[in-house]
């Protein structure tokens, strides 16, 4: 596969447009990021955040719920709330395909950090009847688009149902600059997304597959009475300065992971995980994050020569189904699924919540 000589996209993302020189369409027309408009608007998030962070104080039981993975992010945030802004935190996990990792590092944190911690334990069947279904109806943007868009707005709810019955005034995630997508989340859920929208995906909800109690897993505040205070939901990483490679060696240098390979998402990520970018580069032949890598490279924001060499390992190890890779077999064996039922059968959008 032939990869842009400055950003490592494959050649076969649409639109790539290769020139003779082996350079892709958008590093020829790539401008700098205007860095004065993006101080801008940084100081505008740190002030913001700033003052929700004093806010919050002492409003209910908790500060802040801050949601946890176990992953570089969720560790550093968490630190950072709990150090250096003295916040009383509740850190939240889902507990739905976390790899051991993850909880390895989540073990560590709470040793050295002494937080509470609550663990939801949602039913596996469920989930389990979830992925399958997503991943033989997948829509058109693909495996990893598809169940994820579908997964995290469950854990997501999960934490602000927590929130809200406790009267916890804040929920904190640790999404990076560009998650969730841009039109769903820039900084901060709208308060029209938190207190108006009933987050079922329709195209659950049309298949007849799925009993009224598990759509009921979604958020939907209008299960709540009418002058219910909900939560803020933000992403400070949006706020503070971001650069991935950092960020793995702080959380190494802080004692939060053992290892600092255990603060890289290739060992923290979700066994899923690799089982979507499987089906993905099936059918698209080229791994979904790719293009999200050669942006950031693109804008300075993670290392060219790293990737050059770590994302061709990935997808080895993806396509021989070795090593990390052999989470590809697990997966599909947990799930009861063939290569053949790997499908996508629907439009693009088929499973994003209204928000009208």
């Amino acid at each position: 596969m032939s990869l842009c000589k400055h950003c490592l996209l494959p050649g076969n993302v649409p639109g790539a447009n290769f020139d003779s020189a082996g350079v892709c369409v958008f590093c020829r027309h790539h401008i700098p990021e205007d860095r004065s408009k993006l101080d801008e608007a940084r100081r505008h998030r740190q002030q913001e955040l700033e003052t929700t962070l004093h806010e919050c104080r002492g409003q209910g039981p908790y500060d802040a719920l801050v949601c946890w993975s176990g992953g570089k992010d969720s560790l550093y945030l968490l630190h950072r709330l709990k150090v250096e802004y003295g916040l009383k935190v509740l850190a939240f996990t889902t507990d739905v395909n976390i790899p051991e990792v993850a909880w390895a590092n989540i073990r560590r944190t709470i040793e050295k950090l002494d937080i509470d911690h609550l663990v939801h334990r949602p039913s596996a069947r469920f989930y389990r009847k979830l992925f399958r279904f997503l991943l033989m109806n997948q829509e058109e943007r693909g495996a990893v688009y598809t169940v994820s868009y579908v997964y995290a707005p469950l854990f997501e709810g999960d934490a602000l149902t927590v929130a809200t019955e406790k009267g916890i005034p804040l929920v904190l995630a640790g999404y990076s600059p560009g998650q969730p997508e841009p039109e769903r989340m820039e900084f901060e859920f709208s308060r029209k997304l938190i207190s108006e929208i009933d987050w079922t995906p329709p195209g659950l909800r049309e298949s007849d597959d799925f009993t009224p109690e598990e759509l009921g897993r979604f958020w939907n505040p209008h299960r709540y009475p009418p002058q219910t205070q909900f939560p803020r939901y933000l992403a400070p990483l949006h706020a503070w300065d971001y650069d991935q490679d950092a960020m793995i060696r702080k959380v190494h240098d802080l004692g939060l992971v053992k290892r600092r390979s255990h603060g890289n998402p290739i060992h923290s990520n979700y066994p899923i995980n690799w089982l979507l970018m499987y089906s993905d580069i099936k059918h698209f032949g080229y791994n979904p994050y790719a293009p999200e890598f050669s942006n950031l490279i693109r804008d300075g924001k993670a290392s060219r020569a790293y990737w050059s060499v770590m994302a061709p390992t990935v997808d080895f190890m993806i396509r021989r189904r070795l090593f990390l890779g052999r989470n590809v077999t697990r997966q599909m064996q947990w799930l009861g699924l063939t290569e053949n039922e790997l499908r996508i059968t629907q439009p693009r959008g088929a499973y994003d919540p209204k928000m009208e």
